[in-house]
């Protein structure tokens, strides 16, 4: 069967660029004077002028550097006009991204999601022991953010590849050797427990692994916050500045404490302890650690609720 006579073929375009604001003034004013000379028109019956809509555009300009890129933007110059093609239509998104990708506008509000409590009663259920800081959870989210990413970024990248250790590889290198070898789907599903545990942190929750693979995930999360918030990396104490402080802010050591069953995962990295992952095997018997084989992996802990079977991946 061949295409009917006539009848064009469309194709999306999709491009995407970053730009760096480095004068914001300057920015400003060029994206203003352009408009100065750019033509507008209205419809008859409009009850506005084109000089009231000129007007308009430059005054959205003014004090948002972000609104002057968009104004600069030419979705529709992306492809010129050439033989055989016809312009359809374009759309057009400039959002403000932090240094780590993640758009400024989808920051969660921490301080409103783990209110902080200060009554310092010793007998109180909430500051009495230890709280989850709007501060902490801001690391927290935003590290398994990026990791969710990465991983994505693997399975992209790797496909069914084994893991080596040749630096090639953004996560899947830092999971137990005996997931090396999962395949593409194995891996996927690895990636989305990242942003799981992060969906937990956007709905007010602490992060809960409810399967090995969100146990693995969360470790690495707490190591990658940690290591961030200690190098400052991508400029985390700009981004806390409106988030209340308190003595709970990154106290690594109770997070660990507090939001793990246990710690048995972490017996899959000692090379002295190979096979305790096969629950058949006497050290996993004897210290009642369950099944941790691959296979394995993305089934809940029974004593927890699962999660919705039907949640979408993150990309």
């Amino acid at each position: 069967m061949t295409r009917a006579q006539g009848r064009s073929r469309r194709v999306r375009v999709t491009v995407e660029a970053v730009v760096d604001i480095t004068d914001e003034n300057a920015l400003e004013q060029a994206a203003i004077a352009d408009i100065e000379t750019a033509q507008f028109s209205v419809s008859a019956d409009s009850d506005r002028s084109v000089a009231q809509v000129r007007q308009d555009e430059q005054d959205h300009i003014r004090s948002d550097a972000v609104a002057a890129v968009q104004w600069f933007v030419d979705a529709g110059g992306v492809i010129d006009d050439r033989p055989g093609i016809e312009f359809v239509e374009a759309t057009e998104l400039v959002v403000e991204i932090d240094e780590l990708g993640v758009p400024v506008s989808a920051w969660p509000q921490f301080a409103e999601l783990f209110p902080l409590c200060t009554c310092g009663a010793d007998d109180c259920n909430r500051c009495g022991g230890f709280q989850l800081t709007p501060r902490t959870a801001a690391a927290l989210w935003t590290a398994a953010g990026v990791l969710a990413d990465q991983a994505y970024d693997d399975v992209l990248e790797h496909g069914d590849e084994p893991v080596n250790e040749t630096g090639a590889w953004a996560v899947f290198d830092e999971f137990p050797r005996i997931t090396w070898r999962q395949n593409a789907v194995w891996r996927r599903q690895a990636a989305r427990s990242f942003g799981d545990l992060s969906d937990d942190l956007t709905d007010g929750n602490r992060p809960q692994p409810r399967c090995p693979a969100e146990e693995m995930a969360l470790h690495l999360i707490l190591r990658s916050a940690e290591a961030a918030v200690g190098d400052d990396w991508a400029g985390f104490a700009e981004r806390y500045a409106d988030l209340p402080e308190h003595d709970d802010d990154h106290d690594w050591d109770m997070l660990n404490e507090t939001l793990f069953q246990d710690l048995d995962i972490l017996a899959l990295f000692s090379k002295q302890l190979d096979g305790i992952e096969d629950p058949d095997a006497d050290q996993n018997r004897e210290l009642g650690i369950g099944d941790y084989r691959p296979q394995a992996w993305f089934e809940r802990f029974l004593d927890i609720d699962p999660r919705d079977p039907r949640r979408p991946f993150r990309r």
